[in-house]
């Protein structure tokens, strides 16, 4: 936005400290004027020819005035300026700290020393702010370069298994064409679920009452035949759970839920537990699997995008994009909820969700 130039700050404090000063003085000079003059006779001599008249105090004390005016003023000027420049001096570095983020250092904090004012609640405002754009800036950046990791993979085995088929015309076109159709169909899925996670992340969706149970049962009962494949126990328990939010991206939320559960379960007789309860302030879903001894410093990492750990590696049609969990944790987070991951003492993970009601 372009601006005409104007005055600074600072010369404007100033001006208006010089300014109170000096109709300050005009006033206090003006009533002692007024109080003098008033009593005192309008003869050319008073008492034995020696008492001051009217006229003579008029040209001593107007005199007087105008030097007492004059030295207000300057004094009112050069206080001002020394006096709007100490408090104007956390206000310029918490410019200069704008001026060095807008050109793309994040990483310079203010942190003013002293009591607090005005100013250091902004000061610390801006620390604030610059702390969550550098977090969020780097988040970005590694996301965008797994990203690009990720869907590169699929796509040079794309081509390396075109440059085969074109380079050796009596190879297996039905092996290679199924292959290509698994590789381009989990490049479809990790360029859908990017696009969910970047939806889930703006939080620019309508909200409307949501039932946990009903989801859950819905998830259950569309992941049932997957659970039957590998012998897992699906259990759906509890009560209603109301919260508000998006339904679709709450039943992708508990579908990935219900969905790792059982693909990171142990390889038979394991069981998953899908348990809804409507507490006071929020709603709660808890999702917990039978499964692995799980390292402790693995899991706080799990909700990271791309990340599955060694542990939780699965080769055959339900390998997964690494963005699961990442996907659950944006849209807890949309919804305004937490979400908690626990090791099982006996293996496995339990996955604790709570959200507004």
């Amino acid at each position: 936005m372009t601006r005409r130039p104007g005055h600074s700050v600072r010369l404007k404090l100033t001006l208006s400290y010089a300014g109170l000063v000096l109709v300050t003085g005009a006033v206090l000079l003006a009533v002692v004027w007024l109080f003098l003059l008033r009593h005192v006779p309008n003869t050319e001599k008073g008492l034995l020819g020696i008492s001051p008249n009217r006229y003579l105090l008029s040209r001593i004390f107007g005199r007087a005035a105008a030097i007492a005016l004059l030295t207000l003023l300057v004094l009112g000027l050069a206080g001002g300026w020394f006096l709007a420049g100490r408090v104007l001096a956390p206000l310029r570095k918490i410019t200069d700290a704008a001026r060095t983020a807008t050109n793309g250092s994040l990483s310079h904090r203010i942190r003013l020393d002293g009591r607090d004012d005005e100013f250091r609640e902004l000061a610390d405002a801006f620390d604030t702010m610059l702390e969550k754009l550098e977090s969020h800036v780097a988040e970005q950046q590694r996301f965008a370069a797994n990203a690009s990791h990720e869907l590169r993979t699929p796509l040079a085995i794309s081509q390396a298994l075109l440059d085969v088929a074109r380079k050796d015309p009596t190879a297996d076109q039905g092996e290679v064409v199924e292959r290509l159709h698994t590789v381009n169909a989990r490049a479809i899925d990790l360029t859908e679920a990017l696009l969910l996670l970047s939806r889930s992340d703006r939080g620019n969706f309508a909200r409307e009452p949501v039932d946990l149970s009903l989801v859950a049962e819905e998830a259950a009962e569309t992941l049932l035949p997957l659970a039957e494949q590998r012998g897992i126990t699906l259990d759906v328990t509890g009560g209603t759970a109301h919260t508000p939010g998006s339904p679709a991206l709450v039943l992708r939320m508990v579908t990935n839920l219900v969905q790792n559960a059982i693909v990171h379960n142990l390889p038979a007789g394991g069981t998953v537990t899908v348990h809804t309860e409507a507490r006071r302030n929020t709603s709660m879903l808890r999702v917990e699997n039978t499964g692995p001894p799980l390292p402790p410093d693995l899991v706080p990492t799990l909700t990271e995008p791309f990340q599955r750990g060694t542990e939780r590696v699965r080769t055959d049609e339900h390998a997964g994009v690494g963005l699961g969990l990442a996907i659950v944790h944006s849209i807890v987070r949309a919804h305004g909820g937490t979400l908690a991951l626990t090791p099982r003492p006996g293996g496995g993970l339990v996955v604790t969700v709570h959200l507004p009601v």
